[in-house]
């Protein structure tokens, strides 16, 4: 990744419409073969060719203008002659055949973002509506400035850089964790401790450096949020370094928000781990549980496992001999399935059916569970694989309860969304009746308060637009990229969650907080009031390894590459083809 030289002189300044092929670009075929694979459009012609693995027209488009060029008596030394520069026509991402990289930067003008947003706009029209719809349903009137009282909201939006709406809502969620924020927020700059100049990190192919920084990157991006200097930030240096070390998020086209949070988290982790960015350490007693604690794995904690590491319970049992296996699984976040009685579709005149609540998603995650036939247990005492049963408990809570809940699931030729509205508590979301052993969790001490939520609208998982909703020294705040706005309790209740992040509830707790149900939770939330409490200080961490999800949860084996996790996921990842 790096910033051309050639762009401005490249790319054509006459976006007309009627230049660009009919069609959907995803439908775009070359030129000169009729090929529909890897189709690539030059940002100076218009004209449309295959790349370089398929039967290389792009490629051979350059050379055949530059040639023309030099014919015609024209110079080359500037290097801006020939039509190098093209966009792939499915993710859009830039490439420079002069430079032989994929492009970070954009013309003064920004052109290349105009030509994005309008292959976008036609491949996906409902995402470019959706956006334009919730942009206006916040008004100017609600754009932050000051509050009724004078004051200065320092919320800062960030900039869609195409299609980069789910990274966007994710960082947004994240910066309202306080004991995740304030940890990124103190780190030195990796200026302070390389003595060099940070600057933006790219690097080319023929550089032959890969040493990017993750964690410097969020550093960077989390604190240019909340500081009231500027209205939107844009992280363009952040997502070129994801794209460096993310492969399969490479390009324009929309990712699924949680299965890129699972990624970040992952490789924030293992960076953090490998002490890079300066030897970023944790206290040695941080990093371990008890000896007895059987959830406890080799290897040192990162504020990522201190933060949203919790353990599992997995308890299987084989339904010919009885024999009990039991497994600790430490898990960053829980996918919960929506039950099937609440994802039926009613019509106009039938009557509304039963609400469901965030409590009927958990009781389903801990139900008792009889595995069917394609995943049949292999019982080491029966010698074969058997019927069995599977029941999850949570044998320790994460400091934040991260909830993902699975709108997403294949059919047989595409993905539907499950639209169910799911009630939420806004605080005092209570977790004791899922821990294994709840007689030894002290009062209060598994309630949790409501502190982001990411939201999905749209029909499908490739489409849409995402927004997140985050609590902010007592003030909900609604999250649409560059656009921050100020909002209430109200209007967040009603948001169709997909992800939801909870913290600890740091308020004295009683008898009636800690019998508090999430029905009862829910019904009276709106009289509770508008405030809620900061989070309370970061707590000692638990160790883990590498994040790679295995089913609902992460297990902690050790991963090289980024290509590897995409390989190995599950299809509870909605892996983004």
């Amino acid at each position: 990744m790096m910033e051309c030289p050639h762009l401005n002189h490249i790319v054509s300044s006459k976006l007309d419409s009627a230049r660009f092929p009919e069609g959907v670009p995803s439908s775009w075929c070359c030129d000169a073969c009729r090929a529909k694979e890897n189709s690539w459009m030059c940002l100076t012609c218009l004209r449309v060719h295959c790349g370089r693995y398929v039967n290389g027209h792009a490629v051979k488009h350059f050379e055949d203008s530059s040639k023309l060029g030099q014919e015609n008596g024209e110079t080359l030394e500037k290097e801006d002659e020939g039509h190098c520069v093209c966009m792939d026509c499915a993710n859009y991402s830039v490439f420079c055949y002069r430079c032989d990289e994929f492009v970070a930067n954009d013309t003064e003008l920004g052109l290349v973002q105009k030509v994005r947003e309008h292959l976008q706009s036609v491949e996906n029209p409902e995402t470019a509506w959706r956006k334009r719809k919730i942009e206006e349903s916040d008004g100017p009137e609600n754009k932050i400035i000051k509050t009724n009282d004078g004051t200065t909201v320092a919320a800062t939006g960030l900039r869609n850089l195409g299609n980069t709406c789910f990274m966007n809502a994710i960082l947004q969620s994240l910066s309202n964790i306080e004991q995740f924020n304030c940890y990124f927020k103190e780190l030195p700059a990796a200026a302070q401790l390389s003595g060099k100049t940070a600057g933006r990190m790219y690097h080319t192919r023929s550089q032959g450096d890969t040493s990017v920084s993750l964690v410097e990157e969020v550093r960077k991006t989390l604190c240019s949020l909340w500081q009231g200097n500027q209205t939107a930030f844009s992280p363009d240096s952040l997502f070129y370094t994801i794209w460096k070390l993310m492969p399969s998020f490479r390009g324009y086209q929309q990712q699924d928000a949680h299965e890129f949070m699972r990624y970040l988290l992952d490789h924030l982790h293992r960076e953090l781990q490998s002490k890079r960015n300066g030897e970023v350490h944790l206290n040695e007693d941080e990093g371990r549980l008890p000896t007895g604690d059987k959830g406890c794995l080799n290897g040192n904690a990162s504020v990522i496992t201190s933060v949203f590491g919790g353990i599992l319970q997995n308890e299987v049992n084989c339904l010919i001999c009885g024999t009990e296996s039991r497994k600790f699984d430490p898990f960053l976040d829980l996918s919960l399935d929506i039950p099937s009685q609440f994802r039926q579709k009613r019509k106009k005149d039938q009557e509304p059916g039963p609400t469901c609540t965030l409590r009927d998603c958990l009781q389903s995650f801990t139900d008792l569970e009889e595995l069917d036939e394609t995943e049949l247990y292999y019982c080491h005492t029966c010698k074969m694989r058997q019927k069995s049963t599977k029941k999850f408990w949570i044998k320790k809570l994460p400091k934040v309860l991260c909830l993902h809940l699975k709108r997403f699931h294949w059919t047989t030729f595409f993905r539907n969304k499950v639209d169910t509205y799911v009630k939420f508590p806004m605080r005092s979301l209570d977790m004791r009746d899922y821990l294994l052993e709840p007689e030894a969790a002290a009062p209060g001490s598994c309630l949790y308060d409501l502190a982001a939520i990411v939201v999905h609208h749209g029909s499908g998982v490739g489409s849409g637009h995402y927004t997140a909703y985050g609590s902010n020294e007592g003030r909900w705040y609604h999250f649409n990229d560059s656009t921050v706005t100020l909002t209430n309790e109200e209007s967040v209740t009603k948001a169709k969650a997909y992800i939801l992040f909870y913290v600890e509830s740091t308020r004295p707790a009683n008898a009636e907080q800690t019998a508090m149900t999430c029905a009862s939770t829910e019904e009276g939330s709106a009289e509770e009031g508008a405030g809620r409490p900061s989070p309370g200080p970061t707590a000692a961490s638990v160790p883990g390894k590498s994040v790679l999800e295995r089913g609902d949860t992460f297990s902690t084996s050790d991963v090289t590459t980024s290509e590897q996790a995409a390989n190995d996921a599950s299809p509870d990842m909605h892996r983004v083809v």
